[in-house]
């Protein structure tokens, strides 16, 4: 952790605030991880952008009555910033006893201030709790879980990966995935989904190379993106999507997609999520 982290509320005992409070935002530059994978920050390999989903989004109206809502945050992957999670939980509580007179202008202060922190622009939606958008569909693609491998490696590796000369466009996806988050250790679960056309992965070797991250710690947009460029690089890939649905923690969701083309696939949430 960072100097900067350490100064701030993250990991550490807060009151929660219910009251607007933009100020309790936490961005964090991107490039730091990025230097690790490496990626030069001027000239990224990927374009995407992380998609939150916020479960437990409150606030009060103009008469003084709850309007509960799902809110679906795009932070573009090209912002300079992302925003550490427990800052933004903090952050969405804030509106919990807060009037607005419209759920437009929620909307509308949220993209400003997210924007603000990200340095990106920000797109917010809002869905009512029963919406049919907030449906939970399978993964498309063939998963790989149920693969009878021995495996040793839990720190992400890239040379765990192998390859045919046989040159193929498939999905694969497994639900194997686990990262560590880098401010309060607690374990991060989720699915990983690549699209690609390129050299045909072996699936035993793909499976160890998604396990391999169980004791790695990384946020989850940079997982995702050491992830695309070691693919990227073993397949030889024309045309390569990989994106990571995590479980929610706290009420809040992050699931970064990064694509050659900045393409998008079908939204789809496991039941986990």
């Amino acid at each position: 952790m960072s100097s900067k982290e350490a100064d701030s509320l993250l990991g550490k005992e807060v009151e929660y605030q219910f009251t607007y409070n933009p100020g309790l935002l936490f961005p964090i530059s991107r490039s730091e991880g990025r230097d690790r994978i490496p990626v030069d920050t001027n000239e990224l390999p990927f374009k995407g952008i992380d998609i939150w989903t916020g479960f437990e989004v409150s606030w009060l109206n103009a008469k003084g009555k709850p309007i509960v809502r799902v809110a679906e945050f795009e932070i573009p992957a090209d912002s300079p910033n992302l925003v550490e999670s427990k800052s933004f939980k903090l952050y969405l509580n804030s509106f919990n006893q807060t009037q607005f007179d419209d759920e437009t202008d929620v909307i509308a202060t949220m993209e400003k201030d997210l924007s603000h922190a990200s340095g990106g622009q920000v797109k917010v939606a809002m869905f009512e709790a029963d919406s049919p958008q907030l449906q939970c569909f399978g993964f498309d693609g063939e998963c790989v879980d149920d693969l009878d491998i021995d495996v040793d490696v839990y720190e992400p590796d890239a040379t765990l990966l192998k390859t045919s000369e046989n040159t193929v466009t498939e999905i694969l996806n497994s639900h194997l995935l686990r990262s560590n988050c880098p401010v309060t250790g607690q374990p991060d679960w989720g699915t990983l989904v690549v699209e690609y056309t390129g050299k045909k992965l072996d699936r035993e070797a793909f499976l160890k190379y998604v396990i391999s991250y169980r004791q790695h710690t990384g946020f989850h947009e940079q997982c995702v993106e050491q992830a695309f460029v070691d693919l990227k690089a073993i397949t030889q890939a024309t045309d390569l999507l990989v994106y990571a649905r995590y479980l929610r923690r706290g009420g809040l969701d992050i699931n970064p997609y990064r694509s050659m083309d900045g393409r998008l696939p079908k939204v789809r949430r496991h039941h986990r999520q």
